[in-house]
């Protein structure tokens, strides 16, 4: 099997419990997941399968959205509720104006500090690692996009409200920071109580499948229809298509001729990466405009012959 299954995790699974179930069901090692999910994060999961997992990389790069709850009033180590608390504020008083332009000042690049509770590296040591032992390190901010914020409900009548809110943010945006940031915005302390991932590498819910009916489809015959096409997942990079012949050069990794494309090559811009295409629409793999010799350069070739 070749492409990308699009599944939709469930609470209590950590991405590799999902990656190492499908491997049983479909008894084939060569399976890559787009993203990492924490354990209590359900929603969307890409799951690339067999020369998909090729464009792994660039799926990851590619915006997420998420549906997030956090819960005011609460501070943890961990930043969401499965952690310990560290600070407790009975009883929380906010207007929904105040949380409206909270949420706004999160609009557009921001600095984030990773949390403790987090699989970025410090020294060779994950930093979950050390918070295990009790240590807490200094981390270098790190820059994100939040290209959209917008608030879903507020429920204000609890004396610890909580709030929904979705966003939509880049890679390595961390959701429970966003949550705490958002708290000390409106001067009080928070913690990510809910989350869900509803769109990753441009898949949403609608396209993903549970691990039963994964289960299901694979015993009728019928889950390899269900598969998303590796190049569907990339269609943010520019589209170039080649004559058949030029197109057989291609799969050999040779270098193409911008001047083969023709029209569909007029806006290439040096450095960027292209989805190549014979005239049949065959996808040949992905290419690099190298401006000094006018061609595409391979840099992932999808012959029919694995790699």
């Amino acid at each position: 099997m070749d492409g990308i299954l699009a599944v939709w995790k469930p609470e209590g699974w950590t991405s590799h419990d999902v990656v190492a179930k499908v491997r049983r069901i479909l008894k084939m090692k060569r399976i890559g997941h787009a993203g990492t999910l924490d354990p209590m994060v359900t929603g969307v999961l890409p799951l690339c399968l067999g020369r998909a997992t090729r464009v792994v990389e660039y799926v990851q790069e590619r915006p997420k959205a998420y549906e997030a709850v956090l819960q005011l009033g609460i501070a943890t180590d961990t930043e969401d509720l499965t952690g310990t608390i560290v600070d407790r504020q009975p009883v929380i008083n906010v207007a929904m104006d105040e949380i409206r332009s909270a949420l706004g000042r999160f609009a557009g690049e921001i600095w984030q500090v990773p949390p403790m509770f987090s699989a970025v590296k410090v020294d060779g040591k994950r930093l979950y690692e050390l918070a295990r032992e009790g240590k807490t390190v200094e981390r270098k901010p790190r820059k994100v996009m939040i290209h959209h914020i917008e608030l879903i409900d507020a429920q204000l009548e609890q004396d610890q409200p909580t709030i929904t809110f979705s966003v939509l943010c880049s890679k390595g945006t961390y959701i429970r920071t966003l949550c705490v940031d958002i708290g000390k915005a409106l001067g009080v302390p928070a913690a990510m109580a809910k989350l869900t991932r509803t769109m990753s590498g441009g898949i949403t819910k609608e396209s993903c499948l549970t691990l039963e009916q994964i289960e299901r489809l694979q015993q009728s015959g019928e889950l390899e229809a269900r598969l998303i096409p590796a190049d569907q997942a990339i269609a943010h990079m520019d589209k170039a298509v080649v004559p058949a012949a030029v197109g057989k050069q291609a799969l050999l990794g040779q270098r193409i001729g911008i001047k083969h494309a023709g029209e569909s090559a007029e806006h290439a811009e040096p450095g960027r990466l292209v989805r190549l295409y014979s005239e049949e629409q065959a996808f040949l793999g992905i290419f690099e405009v190298d401006a000094a010799a006018n061609a595409f350069k391979p840099v992932k070739v999808f012959s029919n012959v694995e790699s």
